[in-house]
């Protein structure tokens, strides 16, 4: 049976962090006996729907704007209704993600209950990232028109989407996902993600050198007595 289109959506890694599936095994078994993922599933479905949604209105909102359309008051009315459907499919997605997050929190709360030593396997630039949004935090925010995620910090600082879902996964950081993304959402390093700060730093190794031996051209060659 064919599995139905789904859009990819912002919490993709973050599902199959938390239930241990992927995405396309979740949507091609459907009923799972796990107790739980099934809703998981069915939420997850929702979100992608809404976020459709927001995709067919922000590329209407980019054809009335590219030039195809006489600029007429006609169209000043079209693209403001269509800027008003944008904002409620935005709503509608935010609404949906916070759902699907529901379902996800017991299976998270499992995993963390036996939680892999954090930082293990922790890439150089995702300890950066870390070590930027340490001081005052960060904001994830996606544009309302070209649905990107970004991440910045108070200092202007600009962390990656992978790296910050490399760290979300891990459980170092958080975010708070009660606001909408495309307002902003505060994100915090937890308190896994501050002890892995530390013990990094107090276990670093220290650089060593190794004294280079001089080239044998340069060295002096003692003259021979003749």
């Amino acid at each position: 049976m064919r599995t139905p289109s789904k859009a990819l959506t912002s919490l993709d890694a973050r599902v199959e962090s938390a239930t241990g599936w992927s995405i396309d095994a979740l949507w091609a078994t459907g009923v799972h006996a796990e107790e739980g993922l099934a809703d998981v599933v069915a939420a997850h479905r929702a979100l992608a729907d809404a976020e459709r949604g927001v995709t067919f209105y922000r590329t209407l909102l980019h054809r009335l704007s590219s030039g195809e359309f006489e600029v007429e008051d006609a169209l000043f009315q079209r693209i403001g209704r269509t800027v008003a459907q944008l904002q409620d499919a935005a709503v509608q997605r935010d609404q949906r993600a916070t759902e699907l997050l529901r379902t996800l929190q017991p299976f998270e709360e499992r995993n963390r209950s036996r939680p892999a030593p954090a930082g293990v396997g922790l890439l150089q630039a995702d300890y950066a990232a870390l070590v930027a949004i340490a001081p005052g935090g960060a904001v994830l925010r996606e544009h309302l028109l070209t649905h990107r995620m970004s991440v910045t910090t108070p200092s202007g600082n600009r962390v990656t989407w992978p790296a910050f879902q490399r760290l979300e996964a891990q459980g170092l950081v958080n975010r708070d996902t009660t606001r909408p993304l495309h307002t902003g959402q505060p994100i915090a390093l937890t308190d896994t993600g501050r002890a892995c700060l530390t013990r990094t730093h107090q276990s670093a190794p220290a650089v060593q050198t190794v004294p280079t031996p001089a080239p044998v051209a340069a060295q002096t060659a003692q003259p021979r007595r003749r």
